[in-house]
């Protein structure tokens, strides 16, 4: 069998950079929502959002925002072309979530939305470039409430 024929019998999907597939699945989570029936606010807010440890400025970004009805959704998008190893959640840990959450609480402040009802979603895509993609949605997937400083001295009132 020749190098060509090789070539030729080759039918995975094509290779994509990380960077990639990630704008390809907020495209396809975007589409996604606009068909539950959401409306897109912003896409790819990004934000000063503090200091790290080294005092390098952090920033933070939120992949889309979008109002279902009345609230408003910040939405991180997670894309893999495959779940074989693992899913695409288990990147959503506790440091993302903080990092979104802060992010979140400067975008209603910037834009004078602090009053309104908000949530933290989540939109799994998996597209493997052959079939069509799976993609879920979790809503509420984490709530602010548990990265709010706490006030030691209520506690000991």
């Amino acid at each position: 069998m020749s190098v060509v024929s090789l070539i030729e019998e080759d039918k995975r999907p094509e290779r994509r950079s990380t960077s990639e597939t990630g704008s390809k699945g907020e495209r396809i989570a975007a589409e996604f929502l606009v068909r539950k029936g959401y409306r897109l606010v912003m896409a790819n807010f990004t934000v000063p959002i503090g200091r790290n440890h080294n005092g390098a400025q952090v920033k933070g970004e939120i992949d889309i925002i979008a109002l279902d009805g009345d609230t408003l959704c910040f939405v991180e998008v997670k894309t893999r072309r495959s779940d074989e190893f693992t899913g695409p959640l288990s990147n959503v840990d506790l440091r993302k979530q903080r990092n979104i959450t802060r992010t979140a609480r400067v975008y209603r402040r910037i834009f004078g939305v602090s009053n309104m009802t908000y949530r933290f979603d989540v939109v799994t895509v998996i597209d493997d470039g052959v079939s069509e993609p799976n993609i879920e949605h979790y809503k509420s997937y984490w709530t602010g409430s548990k990265f709010r400083k706490r006030v030691w001295a209520d506690e000991f009132q």
